[in-house]
């Protein structure tokens, strides 16, 4: 399987896509390409002792870099020669398996629907990370950053998109939909929200989503629900803020609680093993990044923070990702919408 990784994407490039790129390469036998700058990709290999290209990662030459300041309608036309630009051609026209970048949202998700396609049906793409949950699997979360302002029928959508992605990656046969609001009471919400609840109770009546009624962020992680459906704005605030209590817990522990004094050091080294598990589940780094969720071939977006192993996993991640495609799937799924979407700009 050949994985297509933007070099040039991220607050640690290049190197940390290159070092990245290689762990995966022989931890997993992912055939890597690094889309980018050759000689800074050499370079940044030569500065971390590593003088020749390993077994299972090449280069594929791209001058330009596409700035997170760049305005993501005008990227492929005005950056034609980017590392993004160049490595959703090459995904688009058969050259790998699955793209990887950690640079503009905006950007990629432009580029991705122009230059990939949206899966036939598919409105607008939604990222959809799935988060680890109390009880001990993952809850769906889309949108959470790609769409800021979506209409009722983008929202229905992504539910049937999340519905399909649950059962097909996660192995949920029936997973809970629930829609992110104030309150679980029918009357709650703006219009968006209102609007949405009627035309996702429509859906189950049909038998296409188990929707459950709306639910509050708080049922993310503590997994009363497998799919939230939120427009992209909500959605960032809720992941961003369950990132930031993520971290400031992990904080909080070892500097508040283990190294108060030397009997709570010695419980913070019974402790640690437990502590960092818990850790590990929340850090971003270990998921790798986000798939946009109907584009026709996955196309994954790495936080921008990433580092070597966030790439790593990122690679591992993508390598899933194609494994389990369901694009099929969701074309069947919209087709039964089809009612519902009249209007559709397919």
């Amino acid at each position: 399987m050949k994985i297509i990784l933007d070099a040039m994407g991220g607050d640690f490039a290049p190197e940390a896509p290159v070092l990245g790129a290689i762990q995966a390469a022989k931890d997993f036998g992912a055939q890597v390409t690094l889309v980018g700058r050759g000689e800074e990709i050499l370079e940044a290999m030569r500065k971390n002792g590593i003088d020749n290209l390993p077994d299972g990662v090449e280069i594929a030459n791209a001058d330009d870099v596409v700035d997170m300041h760049d305005d993501p309608a005008k990227v492929i036309r005005k950056k034609p020669n980017s590392s993004m630009v160049q490595g959703l051609k090459m995904l688009s026209d058969g050259l790998g398996d699955a793209f990887i970048s950690a640079g503009s949202t905006g950007a990629l998700l432009s580029g991705a629907t122009l230059l990939v396609k949206r899966v036939k049906g598919v409105r607008r793409a939604a990222m959809g990370p799935a988060m680890p949950n109390k009880a001990g699997g993952k809850t769906v979360l889309l949108d959470c950053g790609a769409n800021a302002e979506c209409t009722p029928e983008f929202l229905l959508q992504f539910g049937v998109i999340g519905t399909l992605y649950a059962r097909k990656t996660l192995g949920i046969q029936n997973p809970r939909v629930g829609l992110l609001n104030i309150g679980t009471e029918d009357t709650k919400g703006t219009p968006l929200q209102k609007e949405a609840y009627a035309l996702l109770t429509e859906a189950k009546e049909k038998g296409l989503v188990n929707f459950i009624g709306n639910v509050e962020g708080r049922e993310v992680l503590l997994g009363g629900v497998d799919v939230v459906v939120c427009d992209g704005f909500s959605g960032n605030v809720l992941l961003k803020s369950i990132e930031g209590t993520a971290m400031y817990m992990g904080s909080l522990m070892k500097h508040k609680i283990f190294k108060r004094n030397f009997f709570s050091k010695i419980g913070y080294l019974l402790c640690k093993p437990g502590v960092d598990a818990v850790m590990k589940l929340m850090d971003y780094r270990e998921i790798g990044g986000t798939q946009f969720l109907g584009i026709k071939k996955p196309v994954i977006k790495a936080h921008g923070a990433s580092d070597a192993l966030a790439f790593r996993n990122a690679v591992h991640q993508a390598m899933e990702a194609a494994a389990n495609d369901f694009t099929q799937e969701l074309e069947q799924g919209l087709r039964e919408l089809a009612p519902k979407k009249e209007n559709a700009d397919d």
